[in-house]
């Protein structure tokens, strides 16, 4: 099996056993992101305590590139710190704009390293992005409760 054929298997893999889906509660912020090129949608709660991100979920439609993302985001994100995952957000966000010329950190991004071989199709770029714009949204607004 080649890398580009584990990508596949690893992104249809959490496509089909999505990881954290169904909205829960508690929660500090909910968002809803809509992918306007392909019609994905996205709705996203997140629960903050201090500076963790406890608990992420979500319910969505969408291609296989951003269910699976969305899955893949919520392995890396729940337990860690803000800023850790808003960092994680900017490395995804670098990679995700590098048309497959950033090879990923294989121990910071896990599953998400799948994703590198998305970068090389701009149309599905956005589709891999969704879950991770309304991530930082969802989690921005939580700060600017705490505010």
């Amino acid at each position: 099996m080649n890398i580009d054929e584990l990508y596949q298997t690893i992104i249809l893999d959490h496509y089909r056993e999505k990881h954290h889906v169904g909205l829960r509660e508690p929660f500090d912020a909910q968002v809803h992101h809509v992918n306007p090129s392909c019609g994905d949608e996205l709705t996203l709660r997140v629960h903050v305590d201090g500076d963790v991100i406890q608990d992420v979920s979500y319910e969505g439609v969408g291609c296989s590139i951003s269910q699976a993302s969305t899955s893949v985001m919520t392995d890396l994100v729940i337990g860690k710190g803000v800023e850790h995952s808003m960092g994680l957000y900017d490395d995804f966000l670098e990679m995700m704009h590098s048309k497959g010329k950033i090879v990923p950190d294989e121990e910071r991004f896990e599953d998400a390293i799948a994703f590198a071989g998305v970068s090389k199709f701009p149309a599905r770029v956005k589709c891999a992005l969704l879950s991770w714009s309304a991530l930082r949204d969802a989690v921005g607004q939580t700060s600017d409760k705490e505010s």
